[in-house]
């Protein structure tokens, strides 16, 4: 029986879909910094050609793809030149998304479903391609799929965003299952970042009275970067980056209805940027691409002591047995 095994990441390859901004460049930079091959894949040709010529100045070794990920074709496309190229993949990406703001009642279907095709099919498409090289490698490998705090706490102005991402979430934790039933050498994971810096708003189509923007407070994208490659070298099943996403999440399944009546009145409001809506967006066409953080500079929260501790369960253990023996200690003492 072929085995899962994890590598380190100077001897994989990994593919990264969504890979021309925010997110996906963040991650791409990051493994070939740690000596990582990578593929990267995105719609726009001209910004995948200047990252990638910047990346081998550096030495990286990496090869692009134009592809939409809706286009189940593309996705075969892309492993095709990962085997090609490299003569396979070890861990595979799904990362590519896009947003409307939008009521639900004002957005169109044919946005809907352009949205769905990115973000929910996307990852089908991807997933099954990955899969399938998987099972027939040496080794297995890692499939790991971009959610978001969206997929368990659904908001408004982003509803369609959130129902796209929560049927991300149901189809990976179904997909695991399946593949755990089979023995198979494929481990899934599931990232679900907080509000994250990323230019995701500055390309989002709105129906809005002006553009929307990602509710803050942000997380820097380095954490999530980081996030994705710690879950191509170690087991990591679901994670949340961002310690306010993941109260959001708790709050949001502890008290709905209270939640319901909080997130309703706040955050349609809270979701407008008070600026002009953009000329374009990349829903249905690329737009510029090339960066990795909103408004073109480094910012947001650095760090995500509770990401941390997920990944690594032995501060997670080490703090709970701390925090037992000091209320031992107190206990005592009152005695």
């Amino acid at each position: 029986m072929n085995k899962h095994d994890f590598k380190p990441l100077k001897q994989q390859v990994i593919v990264i879909t969504g890979a021309s901004s925010g997110i996906g460049l963040a991650t791409a930079r990051r493994a070939v910094r740690a000596g990582a091959r990578v593929v990267l894949a995105s719609r726009h040709e001209e910004a995948l050609r200047d990252i990638c010529k910047d990346l081998r100045k550096s030495g990286g070794e990496v090869v692009y793809v134009v592809a939409d990920v809706g286009d189940q074709a593309d996705m075969q496309r892309i492993a095709d030149t990962a085997v090609k190229t490299y003569g396979g993949f070890d861990t595979w990406v799904n990362n590519a998304g896009v947003v409307v703001f939008s009521e639900l009642k004002d957005l169109p279907v044919d946005e809907h479903q352009r949205l769905f095709q990115t973000n929910y099919w996307g990852v089908v498409h991807g997933s099954r391609v990955a899969v399938e090289h998987f099972k027939q490698r040496i080794g297995g490998g890692t499939l790991i799929n971009v959610a978001s705090i969206n997929s368990e706490m659904p908001v408004p102005i982003l509803g369609a965003y959130s129902a796209s991402k929560a049927a991300v979430k149901a189809f990976s934790e179904v997909l695991r299952m399946e593949l755990m039933n089979e023995k198979a050498p494929v481990k899934v994971s599931i990232v679900m970042p907080s509000g994250i810096s990323t230019p995701i708003s500055e390309h989002a189509r709105s129906h809005m009275k002006d553009q929307g923007k990602v509710l803050p407070p942000m997380y820097d994208v380095e954490l999530v970067a980081s996030t994705i490659l710690k879950a191509a070298i170690r087991p990591v099943r679901n994670i949340t980056v961002g310690e306010t996403g993941r109260l959001s999440m708790l709050a949001w399944s502890l008290l709905p209805t209270v939640m319901d009546h909080v997130i309703s009145r706040t955050l349609p409001k809270a979701q407008s940027s008070g600026k002009p809506k953009l000329p374009h967006d990349n829903l249905f066409a690329p737009v510029k691409d090339g960066e990795v953080y909103f408004e073109g500079k480094r910012q947001g929260i650095p760090v995500s002591p509770y990401t941390q501790a997920r990944l690594h369960p032995a501060i997670s253990l080490g703090v709970g047995l701390l925090a037992a023996g000091a209320l031992f200690a107190c206990a005592r003492k009152r005695n």
